[in-house]
């Protein structure tokens, strides 16, 4: 079956940028990397912002599949170019006309876009935040500190979520312009994994902007509507590290000797293998399907309004929670398969296993997760607080 266009551009420029430069993408170089300059020259920076946009408007059936080649080269660049989404969505379902054209149309093709809610104190009681959105005239005034936001310091602009200085109870998505006085930039973390993304802790002192930057909707809830797309792909970069940890071990296992032959020749060797196959398989069937379930909420006339109802998307959590767990036993086992080997830098499972690390970390730990799934879809509705 040939493969849509998209498709091999993303292919075309993983080849090109991508493998073979695992010492460089695991560095922590500056930046943005000069690379996602040259992904936004293929044209599909931002892939899935919306036709009205100006964008290609892909689903996010087809963001699996672009970030699944993406993270087969390097996880942190497929989570650099696509976790933007969290925060355009928000946009683009609850911002004004005025701010979708002012801040989402110079993003096609080009451009970042970034959230800040975590927060160190908050965790993940994300009720208890304590940056604060005030009112003083037409304007709104931001202060607080936000502990992990990736993509912030090249953004082209921020959405922060704040508690309502005016309603203890009520919570903003504000959006904020990168440039904006007030936001700074006071580290950038030193990630174990991940490491061709880059991911800030961020301050706001006085930091003001219109009135009408305020999106429509309680801030939690459109952060709790963001995240699923976003976690939706971060489950699918799962996908593609195991898929690369399999060729790896496959190369390694036609490459080194046990007993005068080739280790792929072991039946544990290659029961191993294929086991991770069978995971692979599921893995990817279970992204496709929480994308499908995405994009049919995302396609109905009243998607903005459904979301709000919807808020956290079922499939969304458990994908990301089998994708991290799942991938992690792939991660680990392969890093047996190879020995002592496995446990140093001169390997790239070394790095492929710390990438496979985040999936079950970022935007929610698995414990946060499966309290989330217990309270939302194992309680029954009458006993739900």
């Amino acid at each position: 079956m040939k493969q849509p266009e998209y498709l091999r551009t993303v292919q075309g420029f993983a080849r090109r940028e991508l493998l073979g430069k695992d010492a460089y993408l695991d560095s922590l170089a500056d930046a943005p990397l000069p690379l996602y300059e040259r992904f936004a020259e293929t044209g599909l920076a931002n892939w899935w912002l919306p036709k009205e946009s100006g964008g290609l408007g892909l689903s996010l059936e087809e963001s699996v599949r672009i970030t699944a080649e993406l993270a087969y080269a390097d996880a942190g660049v497929a989570f650099t170019l696509f976790v933007p989404i969290l925060t355009t969505s928000m946009v683009s379902w609850y911002g004004s006309a005025e701010l979708k054209e002012r801040h989402l149309d110079p993003l096609v093709n080009r451009g970042y876009a970034a959230t800040l809610g975590s927060e160190h104190e908050a965790g993940s009681e994300l009720a208890r935040i304590t940056t604060f959105a005030r009112r003083e005239g037409e304007q709104i005034v931001l202060d607080g500190q936000k502990a992990f936001s990736t993509n912030t310091d090249f953004a082209d602009f921020l959405v922060v979520i704040a508690r309502d200085r005016d309603d203890p109870a009520g919570y903003l998505a504000v959006l904020v312009p990168r440039g904006a006085p007030g936001v700074t930039i006071d580290k950038r973390w030193d990630v174990i994994g991940l490491r061709a993304s880059a991911t800030y802790q961020v301050s706001l002192s006085g930091v003001r902007v219109p009135a009408g930057n305020v999106l429509r909707g309680n801030g939690l809830r459109l952060l709790e509507i963001g995240l699923n797309a976003s976690r939706i792909l971060i489950a699918t970069t799962a996908l593609g590290i195991a898929r690369r940890i399999r060729d790896v071990c496959m190369e390694y296992g036609k490459a080194k000797q046990v007993k005068g032959a080739p280790l792929a020749n072991n039946a544990v060797f290659a029961a191993r293998l294929g086991q991770f196959e069978m995971q692979i398989e599921v893995m990817a069937n279970q992204c496709l399907a929480a994308a499908r379930a995405y994009d049919e909420v995302a396609a109905r006339p009243d998607a903005a309004g459904e979301w709000l109802r919807t808020g956290t998307l079922k499939q969304a959590l458990t994908t990301k929670m089998f994708c991290g767990q799942t991938g992690w036993q792939i991660a680990s086992t392969a890093s047996e398969m190879f020995g002592g080997a496995g446990y140093t830098h001169e390997s790239v499972i070394g790095k492929l296993v710390r990438d496979m690390r985040y999936v079950s970390i970022v935007e929610g730990g698995d414990d946060v997760l499966r309290e989330l799934v217990f309270s939302r879809y194992v309680v029954p509705v009458s006993k739900r607080s």
